[in-house]
């Protein structure tokens, strides 16, 4: 019988720890990139979006030049795109951290 117990426990044990340490990574990796500012712009900058990693939108740069009372879908066209950019840019910084950290595992749910 192994020391301390029943058979493989210490293998249980430090199952138990590397969860522990991967939960612990994983908490500050996910604050980390909740805290991230990620950019997406449209139209060469006259539209600028910032989002963070809980893909929140922070702020939205509009250049003057580009409202046209006339032509108001297309403004609304660069708005989409820039923040679409800027989600983006979020989640595959996201994924790209995570993946290394979880060695590629899918864990739904983690973001």
């Amino acid at each position: 019988m192994a020391r301390g117990g029943f058979p493989g426990m210490g293998n249980m044990n430090n199952l138990m720890k590397q969860a522990q340490m991967l939960q612990k990574q994983m908490a500050e990796m996910q604050e980390e990139i909740s805290n991230t500012v990620f950019e997406g712009n449209a139209n060469g900058d006259l539209v600028v979006a910032q989002v963070n990693g809980k893909k929140e939108l922070l702020s939205l740069k509009i250049k003057p030049e580009i409202v046209d009372p006339d032509d108001v879908e297309m403004l609304e066209d660069l708005v989409i795109t820039a923040v679409r950019m800027a989600l983006s840019k979020a989640e595959q910084e996201t994924s790209e951290k995570m993946g290394k950290l979880t060695g590629g595992m899918n864990m739904p749910g983690l973001f």
